[in-house]
């Protein structure tokens, strides 16, 4: 391909979502199935998070896309057949450049071949080369929900499985097994090649707004959407975490546990049960509503003139928490409205203090924050105060990063006290 011009025009969106893939190359395996339309969509998803995205298509792809159409959404080359370059080495061999395999869609057939060893299209033969040299797969099954339950190709899937293939998907529709959602395999993508910073650990994650009821129609809430909330769960899984996040609202990602809750003591209640079972880390992202009221059982009429409610305060969740969990890890947030940013940082550290919490991110929500997609904030750890401005995605990504930062210099006082790794 003739670069004299300057990169592909497709290149031009590379990294305008997010910087987690920057730097990383994939390979895109696409098989036969009908699904395989969606794959421009995929391909340029990837671009717009920092990838380098390669396109390799079997014969029975090209029957339903024309590689042109790959050539446009990944900026490069579609590879069809294997020629004196030996693709499949160049990219996946010992010292391949590739960081990932994907193969999305995946037939059955091609999921067999693989599973078996079979290289009769340039896909199985990049797979085999794959697991001869150790690289990261992934397979997104697309087919019949009849076929997918052909009990071999189950056996199969699981064989893969146990090999450290990746299945993302697939969603069961219509009697069919389903590509799985972009942003599913997107975040797989990236939970694969990410540096698992948290590797290991469980991660508890309250998310969103609580409810209050006055009626059986209406509630006391406030304007938080829950999305920090969201984007801390995928980052942390991301990092390797196992995470379950309580909310009231509905996630459904792959990989992420979801407990659904309404009011304050509900979710304090879920948060309290759920700790007991093992976890390391509390993420309290929730704006909890501060007070509650006694509903009426029955829907209090409209065309009341004056209404009077008795509001009274609900439980602090991170000092119920704290109480009966002595050694866990907190991070706390801390919302303010309209006050300088020394006073915000203040007021953090203060709430710092008095609820005993390792971590808190304190953002004024009277300038940004509540309800919208971008945020800015101040997260405070031990002698240190880092801004962090942008997305809420970006913000995620900040508040973990630093929370790895701690976590792993916690780690290391306590391997130099006893002595692990270092003097004491």
């Amino acid at each position: 391909m003739d670069n004299s011009r300057g990169p592909h025009p497709t290149l031009r969106i590379k990294g305008s979502k997010s910087h987690s893939l920057l730097g990383k190359k994939i390979v895109l395996a696409v098989t036969g199935s009908i699904a395989s339309i969606k794959t421009v969509e995929l391909a340029r998803e990837l671009i717009r998070y920092g990838a380098d995205v390669y396109a390799v298509m079997s014969p029975a792809a090209m029957e339903i896309i024309h590689p042109y159409t790959l050539h446009y959404a990944t900026g490069h080359e579609v590879i069809t057949k294997l020629m004196g370059k030996i693709e499949h080495v160049e990219f996946l061999g010992m010292e391949g450049s590739a960081d990932l395999f994907l193969v999305a869609p995946c037939t059955a057939n091609t999921l067999g071949k693989i599973a078996c060893a079979i290289g009769d299209t340039a896909v199985t033969t990049f797979a085999i080369t794959a697991f001869g040299s150790n690289i990261p797969i992934l397979l997104v099954p697309s087919m019949h929900e009849t076929m997918y339950n052909h009990p071999v190709l189950k056996e199969h899937v699981e064989k893969l499985r146990d090999l450290g293939v990746t299945i993302v998907g697939p969603r069961f529709e219509e009697g069919k097994a389903k590509f799985a959602e972009i942003k599913d395999i997107v975040l797989a993508v990236e939970h694969t090649l990410s540096e698992k910073s948290l590797a290991g650990k469980r991660v508890l994650i309250t998310s969103g707004a609580t409810a209050e009821s006055i009626d059986p129609i209406r509630i006391i809430t406030n304007r938080s959407s829950g999305k920090t909330g969201v984007e801390l769960a995928k980052e942390c899984f991301r990092q390797g975490a196992d995470v379950t996040i309580i909310h009231n609202n509905v996630l459904d990602v792959i990989g992420i546990n979801e407990i659904q809750v309404e009011s304050a003591a509900e979710m304090t209640e879920a948060c309290l049960k759920e700790l007991e079972k093992g976890y390391d880390i509390l993420i309290s992202a929730a704006a909890i509503t501060d007070y509650t009221c006694e509903p009426s059982s029955m829907k209090i009429p409209s065309r009341c003139e004056e209404l009077s409610i008795i509001l009274k305060p609900t439980a602090k969740l991170i000092d119920e928490v704290r109480s009966k969990f002595q050694d866990l890890f907190i991070v706390g947030f801390k919302a303010e409205t309209n006050v300088t940013v020394e006073e915000l940082i203040d007021r953090a550290k203060q709430k710092m203090k008095e609820s005993r919490i390792e971590m808190i991110v304190a953002n004024d929500v009277g300038k940004v924050g509540m309800g919208t997609d971008d945020n800015e904030v101040r997260i405070i750890s031990s002698g240190r105060v880092k801004y962090a401005k942008g997305p809420k995605k970006v913000i995620a990504e900040a508040i973990v990063k630093e929370l790895s930062r701690v976590l792993e210099k916690e780690a290391a006082r306590g391997n130099a006290r006893r002595g692990d790794g270092g003097t004491t």
